[in-house]
């Protein structure tokens, strides 16, 4: 995460892609390393409705044909009946074949619920198995330059919140638990690409590959990743070319991981996709703070600070990135 050459003019338009050779070079890359590295015959991807994997779905398509992609649904019992809804409406116009696994028997077996709900109940002793909590980072980065320190809520079945400074115990064992559904997701991918000689593909894009957001063996363990090195606003720039439904690109990203539901710019990233993007690219490339400010008609305060967020952010995730240490 350096500066590097610089460019002589950064905009707004930056991050504009020529969608169509883009999605060229991935459906060519899908088919070079599926079929003739990984020896597989298809694909598998979990659906869910969101942005990622329902570009991922689509280019999935046109490598290998509607026939050889099997789109996964992984619900469990705290997931939005929207993604749901919003997957079958993916591979319906796409014409995929959909397996739906509820993993919510796997969760509880293996103690995500309880094990969550212990550390929300040492926050708020009062807390009720039909109440609804999330964890969220503090507001807007460009408004305030705060430190990321996450907060718990908690939402009665009457609507009234609570929101509390999450310690770091209570944080750990929360996410530690809660890490189990992308986990077990993965698992039941994994089978179903196993039963039928098929590869595993992944959905994360270079925003959760880069910050850190996704799930070591869990959503960030799968055997490609054909969009890892776009940035969000890119992937919908993809969707638009790849005519994904409607209602799916209207969607604002959401984890859907937490019972009380939040979307990723209040759970991790503070900040717009359409800002924090343009000033990744423009730092990547070594344009200067100021005329990147001046592009988004912003401080130069503001950028600062989201750099400063990237690259911590990026700093603090590192060993998600990492292969396992062998000793030779």
């Amino acid at each position: 995460m350096t500066e590097t050459t610089p460019v002589t003019v950064f905009t707004r338009r930056s991050l504009e892609l020529d969608a169509a050779r883009e999605v060229e070079r991935i459906v060519q890359f899908l088919q070079e390393n599926v079929q003739h590295k990984l020896h597989r015959q298809g694909a598998v991807l979990g659906i869910s409705g969101g942005i990622d994997s329902s570009v991922v779905l689509a280019l999935c398509v046109r490598a290998f044909g509607a026939q050889r992609v099997i789109g996964i649904l992984l619900p469990e019992r705290e997931s939005s009946p929207e993604s749901a809804e919003l997957a079958h409406l993916l591979a319906k116009q796409f014409d995929v074949q959909t397996v739906t696994e509820d993993i919510t028997a796997a969760l509880e077996g293996a103690g995500c619920y309880r094990r969550r709900d212990e550390a929300v109940k040492r926050v708020f002793p009062e807390f009720e198995p039909n109440w609804k909590s999330k964890i969220t980072l503090p507001g807007n980065l460009l408004d305030e330059d705060r430190l990321n320190i996450f907060s718990l809520t908690v939402i009665k079945p009457d609507g009234s919140e609570q929101t509390q400074r999450l310690p770091l115990r209570e944080y750990a064992q929360i996410v530690g638990s809660s890490n189990f559904k992308q986990r077990a997701r993965m698992s039941m991918l994994y089978y179903h690409a196993e039963l039928r000689n098929y590869a595993v593909i992944g959905t994360p894009n270079k925003n959760e590959r880069d910050m850190g957001f996704f799930v070591k063996f869990g959503d960030g363990g799968a055997d490609i990743n054909p969009i890892g090195h776009l940035f969000k606003t890119q992937v919908f720039q993809l969707a638009r070319y790849l005519d994904i439904p409607a209602e799916i690109q209207q969607r604002p990203p959401t984890t859907d991981t937490y019972s009380a539901g939040s979307t990723q710019e209040e759970f991790f990233y503070r900040i717009p996709f359409e800002i924090l993007d343009l000033v990744w690219l423009g730092y990547e490339r070594g344009a200067a703070r100021s005329e990147i400010a001046s592009a988004l008609d912003l401080t130069a305060d503001q950028v600062a600070r989201v750099i400063a967020d990237i690259e911590r952010k990026h700093r603090a995730t590192e060993y998600l990135r990492m292969h396992p240490i062998n000793l030779d």
